[in-house]
Protein backbone atom coordinates (compact mmCIF):
# COMPACT_ATOMS: atom_id res chain seq x y z
CA UNK A 1 0.00 0.00 0.00
CA UNK A 2 1.57 3.64 -1.01
CA UNK A 3 2.11 5.98 1.76
CA UNK A 4 -0.41 8.84 2.11
CA UNK A 5 -0.09 12.29 2.09
CA UNK A 6 -1.32 12.44 5.36
CA UNK A 7 1.52 9.83 6.69
CA UNK A 8 4.31 11.70 5.40
CA UNK A 9 2.93 14.83 6.79
CA UNK A 10 2.94 13.00 10.38
CA UNK A 11 6.72 11.90 8.89
CA UNK A 12 7.77 15.15 8.80
CA UNK A 13 8.89 15.01 5.15
CA UNK A 14 9.55 18.14 3.34
CA UNK A 15 7.04 18.74 0.77
CA UNK A 16 6.77 21.48 -1.88
CA UNK A 17 3.92 22.39 -3.84
CA UNK A 18 2.01 25.28 -5.65
CA UNK A 19 -0.30 27.85 -5.02
CA UNK A 20 -2.61 27.59 -7.99
CA UNK A 21 -5.15 30.81 -7.95
CA UNK A 22 -5.64 31.11 -11.22
CA UNK A 23 -8.63 28.37 -13.45
CA UNK A 24 -5.76 26.47 -15.30
CA UNK A 25 -5.43 22.84 -15.66
CA UNK A 26 -2.12 23.17 -17.32
CA UNK A 27 -0.53 24.61 -14.28
CA UNK A 28 -1.73 21.65 -12.40
CA UNK A 29 0.10 19.44 -15.20
CA UNK A 30 3.38 21.36 -14.97
CA UNK A 31 3.32 20.76 -11.38
CA UNK A 32 3.45 16.96 -11.82
CA UNK A 33 5.52 17.09 -14.56
CA UNK A 34 7.76 19.12 -12.42
CA UNK A 35 7.13 16.56 -9.81
CA UNK A 36 6.13 18.52 -7.01
CA UNK A 37 3.98 16.97 -4.18
CA UNK A 38 0.97 19.04 -4.02
CA UNK A 39 -1.06 20.93 -5.45
CA UNK A 40 -3.47 23.81 -3.22
CA UNK A 41 -6.30 25.25 -4.71
CA UNK A 42 -7.20 28.60 -3.92
CA UNK A 43 -11.21 28.87 -4.03
CA UNK A 44 -10.82 31.68 -0.91
CA UNK A 45 -8.74 34.63 -3.19
CA UNK A 46 -9.32 32.90 -6.59
CA UNK A 47 -12.17 32.59 -8.69
CA UNK A 48 -12.80 28.75 -8.18
CA UNK A 49 -15.91 27.28 -8.74
CA UNK A 50 -17.48 23.64 -8.67
CA UNK A 51 -16.92 22.51 -12.14
CA UNK A 52 -13.14 23.90 -12.95
CA UNK A 53 -12.65 22.15 -9.12
CA UNK A 54 -13.03 19.17 -10.21
CA UNK A 55 -11.24 19.53 -13.26
CA UNK A 56 -8.57 20.64 -11.20
CA UNK A 57 -8.48 17.50 -8.96
CA UNK A 58 -9.16 15.01 -11.64
CA UNK A 59 -5.87 16.23 -13.34
CA UNK A 60 -3.65 16.62 -10.28
CA UNK A 61 -4.64 13.00 -9.63
CA UNK A 62 -3.70 11.53 -12.93
CA UNK A 63 -0.25 13.26 -12.18
CA UNK A 64 -0.05 11.63 -8.05
CA UNK A 65 -0.68 14.90 -6.98
CA UNK A 66 -1.70 15.54 -3.69
CA UNK A 67 -4.71 17.92 -3.52
CA UNK A 68 -4.97 20.84 -0.95
CA UNK A 69 -8.26 23.34 -0.77
CA UNK A 70 -8.44 26.79 0.69
CA UNK A 71 -12.38 27.50 0.59
CA UNK A 72 -13.93 30.60 1.30
CA UNK A 73 -15.03 30.67 5.18
CA UNK A 74 -18.07 32.21 4.11
CA UNK A 75 -19.17 29.12 1.66
CA UNK A 76 -18.69 26.12 4.21
CA UNK A 77 -20.38 23.99 1.95
CA UNK A 78 -17.55 23.81 -0.44
CA UNK A 79 -15.79 21.60 2.14
CA UNK A 80 -18.15 18.56 1.45
CA UNK A 81 -17.48 19.41 -2.44
CA UNK A 82 -13.89 19.86 -2.19
CA UNK A 83 -13.84 16.12 -0.49
CA UNK A 84 -16.70 14.47 -2.37
CA UNK A 85 -14.72 15.53 -5.36
CA UNK A 86 -11.58 14.17 -4.52
CA UNK A 87 -9.09 16.35 -2.76
CA UNK A 88 -6.82 15.00 -0.32
CA UNK A 89 -7.72 17.89 2.18
CA UNK A 90 -9.08 20.91 3.14
CA UNK A 91 -7.63 24.64 4.62
CA UNK A 92 -9.12 26.72 6.45
CA UNK A 93 -8.76 30.20 7.03
CA UNK A 94 -8.90 32.24 9.84
CA UNK A 95 -9.38 30.60 12.09
CA UNK A 96 -9.33 32.55 15.87
CA UNK A 97 -10.53 29.81 18.10
CA UNK A 98 -10.65 26.36 19.17
CA UNK A 99 -14.07 26.22 18.49
CA UNK A 100 -13.56 27.45 15.06
CA UNK A 101 -10.98 24.73 14.71
CA UNK A 102 -13.24 22.25 15.89
CA UNK A 103 -16.10 23.33 13.69
CA UNK A 104 -13.62 22.75 10.84
CA UNK A 105 -12.99 19.29 12.08
CA UNK A 106 -15.95 18.36 11.96
CA UNK A 107 -16.90 19.70 8.54
CA UNK A 108 -13.83 17.56 7.12
CA UNK A 109 -14.79 14.42 8.70
CA UNK A 110 -17.42 11.77 9.05
CA UNK A 111 -18.26 10.49 12.30
CA UNK A 112 -17.17 9.80 15.39
CA UNK A 113 -14.70 12.61 14.20
CA UNK A 114 -16.70 14.86 12.36
CA UNK A 115 -20.34 15.46 10.62
CA UNK A 116 -19.70 15.28 7.48
CA UNK A 117 -22.52 14.32 5.20
CA UNK A 118 -22.09 10.64 4.20
CA UNK A 119 -22.20 9.23 0.41
CA UNK A 120 -19.92 6.97 -1.51
CA UNK A 121 -21.81 8.16 -5.43
CA UNK A 122 -19.21 10.34 -5.59
CA UNK A 123 -16.23 10.73 -6.93
CA UNK A 124 -14.17 10.01 -3.53
CA UNK A 125 -16.16 6.95 -3.21
CA UNK A 126 -15.24 6.02 -6.34
CA UNK A 127 -18.98 6.76 -8.10
CA UNK A 128 -20.18 4.15 -5.78
CA UNK A 129 -17.82 1.35 -6.19
CA UNK A 130 -16.88 1.76 -2.47
CA UNK A 131 -18.68 0.16 0.55
CA UNK A 132 -19.86 2.15 3.35
CA UNK A 133 -16.87 0.75 5.57
CA UNK A 134 -14.20 1.33 2.81
CA UNK A 135 -14.90 4.97 2.23
CA UNK A 136 -15.27 5.90 5.82
CA UNK A 137 -11.72 3.83 6.70
CA UNK A 138 -10.36 5.64 3.76
CA UNK A 139 -11.30 8.94 4.42
CA UNK A 140 -10.22 8.75 8.00
CA UNK A 141 -6.54 8.00 7.01
CA UNK A 142 -6.11 10.42 4.05
CA UNK A 143 -8.26 13.85 4.95
CA UNK A 144 -5.78 16.60 6.27
CA UNK A 145 -7.15 19.54 7.98
CA UNK A 146 -4.82 22.51 7.71
CA UNK A 147 -6.25 25.67 9.79
CA UNK A 148 -4.87 29.47 8.84
CA UNK A 149 -4.05 32.06 11.72
CA UNK A 150 -4.43 35.91 10.62
CA UNK A 151 -4.93 37.79 13.30
CA UNK A 152 -3.72 38.37 16.92
CA UNK A 153 -6.70 36.48 18.47
CA UNK A 154 -5.63 33.07 16.99
CA UNK A 155 -2.12 33.52 17.63
CA UNK A 156 -3.29 33.86 21.29
CA UNK A 157 -5.14 30.52 21.31
CA UNK A 158 -2.62 28.79 19.20
CA UNK A 159 -2.26 26.15 21.69
CA UNK A 160 -5.63 25.15 22.29
CA UNK A 161 -6.07 25.12 17.76
CA UNK A 162 -3.53 22.91 17.73
CA UNK A 163 -4.32 20.56 20.12
CA UNK A 164 -7.68 20.11 18.79
CA UNK A 165 -7.66 16.45 17.42
CA UNK A 166 -7.93 15.69 13.51
CA UNK A 167 -5.97 19.19 12.84
CA UNK A 168 -2.87 18.18 10.91
CA UNK A 169 -1.36 21.40 10.28
CA UNK A 170 -1.27 25.41 10.44
CA UNK A 171 -0.28 27.83 7.61
CA UNK A 172 0.10 31.47 8.94
CA UNK A 173 -0.98 34.28 7.13
CA UNK A 174 1.31 36.67 7.11
CA UNK A 175 -0.47 39.78 5.57
CA UNK A 176 -3.83 39.19 7.26
CA UNK A 177 -1.85 39.04 10.54
CA UNK A 178 -0.24 42.15 9.86
CA UNK A 179 -3.18 43.91 8.65
CA UNK A 180 -5.06 42.85 12.25
CA UNK A 181 -1.81 44.75 13.69
CA UNK A 182 -2.81 47.94 12.51
CA UNK A 183 -1.56 48.15 9.18
CA UNK A 184 1.96 46.47 9.24
CA UNK A 185 3.46 44.67 6.36
CA UNK A 186 4.15 40.92 6.12
CA UNK A 187 7.78 41.49 6.71
CA UNK A 188 7.36 43.61 10.24
CA UNK A 189 9.81 42.02 12.56
CA UNK A 190 6.84 41.87 15.13
CA UNK A 191 4.60 39.95 12.33
CA UNK A 192 7.27 37.85 11.83
CA UNK A 193 7.76 37.01 15.46
CA UNK A 194 4.66 36.21 15.85
CA UNK A 195 4.74 33.86 13.38
CA UNK A 196 7.74 31.98 14.27
CA UNK A 197 5.39 31.92 17.85
CA UNK A 198 2.79 30.27 16.09
CA UNK A 199 4.96 27.91 14.53
CA UNK A 200 6.90 26.86 17.74
CA UNK A 201 4.14 25.88 19.34
CA UNK A 202 2.59 23.80 16.12
CA UNK A 203 5.94 21.84 16.35
CA UNK A 204 5.83 21.40 19.90
CA UNK A 205 2.52 19.61 19.65
CA UNK A 206 3.89 17.68 16.38
CA UNK A 207 1.51 19.13 13.72
CA UNK A 208 2.78 20.21 10.45
CA UNK A 209 3.52 24.06 9.37
CA UNK A 210 2.85 25.22 6.15
CA UNK A 211 4.76 27.74 4.45
CA UNK A 212 3.76 30.05 1.40
CA UNK A 213 6.84 31.16 -0.66
CA UNK A 214 8.10 33.13 -3.81
CA UNK A 215 10.95 31.89 -4.70
CA UNK A 216 13.87 28.57 -4.26
CA UNK A 217 15.58 31.21 -1.42
CA UNK A 218 12.62 31.48 0.32
CA UNK A 219 11.60 27.70 0.24
CA UNK A 220 15.11 27.18 1.65
CA UNK A 221 15.02 29.46 4.45
CA UNK A 222 11.13 27.98 5.56
CA UNK A 223 12.62 24.61 5.31
CA UNK A 224 16.16 25.62 7.76
CA UNK A 225 12.97 27.15 9.76
CA UNK A 226 11.61 24.05 10.42
CA UNK A 227 8.25 23.69 8.08
CA UNK A 228 7.39 20.56 6.63
CA UNK A 229 5.59 21.85 3.62
CA UNK A 230 6.32 25.07 1.24
CA UNK A 231 3.92 25.97 -1.56
CA UNK A 232 5.17 28.58 -4.18
CA UNK A 233 2.99 31.61 -4.75
CA UNK A 234 2.50 30.86 -8.63
CA UNK A 235 0.90 33.91 -9.55
CA UNK A 236 3.64 35.94 -8.17
CA UNK A 237 6.36 33.54 -9.55
CA UNK A 238 4.71 34.25 -12.76
CA UNK A 239 4.78 37.81 -12.25
CA UNK A 240 8.34 38.27 -11.13
CA UNK A 241 9.15 36.13 -14.64
CA UNK A 242 7.64 38.97 -16.59
CA UNK A 243 8.64 41.81 -14.88
CA UNK A 244 12.27 40.38 -15.17
CA UNK A 245 10.99 39.93 -18.80
CA UNK A 246 10.02 42.97 -19.32
CA UNK A 247 13.21 44.88 -18.22
CA UNK A 248 14.91 43.72 -21.13
CA UNK A 249 12.79 46.15 -23.17
CA UNK A 250 12.99 48.83 -21.04
CA UNK A 251 15.53 48.39 -18.87
CA UNK A 252 13.97 49.49 -15.07
CA UNK A 253 14.28 47.82 -12.06
CA UNK A 254 11.82 45.65 -10.84
CA UNK A 255 10.76 43.50 -8.34
CA UNK A 256 8.44 41.73 -6.69
CA UNK A 257 8.81 40.71 -3.16
CA UNK A 258 5.05 39.46 -1.44
CA UNK A 259 4.05 35.95 -1.09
Amino acid sequence: MSVTFKERIARHEELVGALVRLPSELLIDLAGFAELDFVLIDLEHGPGDTIPLQAHLAQAHSQGLATLVRIDPSEPQNVLRALDLGATGIIFPHVSTVEQAQHAVRLAHYPPLGARGFATYSRAGRYGQASTSEHLANMAERTCVFVMIEDTEGVASAAGIMAVEGVDGVMVGPADLGVSMGGRPADDPEVRSLLRQVHAVSKAQGKAVLSIVGNRAAARSAFADGSELVVYNTQQVMMQAFLDLADVKSGRGTNVNRA
